[in-house]
């Protein structure tokens, strides 16, 4: 038996499309910049310049973190949870025998728990509560079923 839940940003663009997104941006503003600059007004440039760069940095920001994810991949022998944030992967790995799932208690940013022999993970930070709710609930199943496989 193997499920996986896959949690992840809701975002409109990829970092590829942003880049390309940027680039037009920049094309417009400096071709608008360099059309004053010609006829005499320098100052639009240097507006333009520290524009582009700060929509620069906040595009960076955003294409980022715009893949990151948690994956909860689940087999017989392993429950493996897999958080990708800014690139960095952290990779825990559970006995689903052992694996408790504990739900936040009310609405809010609380996050899903999962632990196993003193090891907890919290998961569920990119999702909606109502969406943290529905991977609780199949989770348990699931690992009701492997536990029940196993015996």
């Amino acid at each position: 038996m193997q499920r996986e839940w896959t949690l992840q940003r809701n975002c409109s663009l990829t970092p590829r499309q942003v880049a390309l997104a940027y680039a037009a941006v920049c094309t417009v503003s400096l071709a608008v910049a360099v059309a004053f600059l010609v006829n005499g007004v320098w100052l639009v440039l240097a507006f333009s310049l520290a524009e582009l760069a700060a929509v620069g940095l906040a595009l960076l920001l955003y294409a980022r973190h715009a893949t990151d994810h948690e994956r909860i991949a689940l087999s017989d022998g392993a429950l493996v949870v897999e958080c990708v944030q800014a690139q960095r992967r952290r990779v825990t790995r559970l006995d689903p025998r052992l694996t408790r799932v504990l739900l936040p208690d009310g609405p809010g940013r609380a996050l899903v728990q999962l632990e196993a022999r003193g090891v907890q993970v919290e998961v569920g930070q990119f999702v909606t509560d109502a969406r943290k709710r529905q991977v609780a609930h199949e989770l348990r199943q699931a690992l009701r079923a492997v536990s029940t496989t196993a015996r």
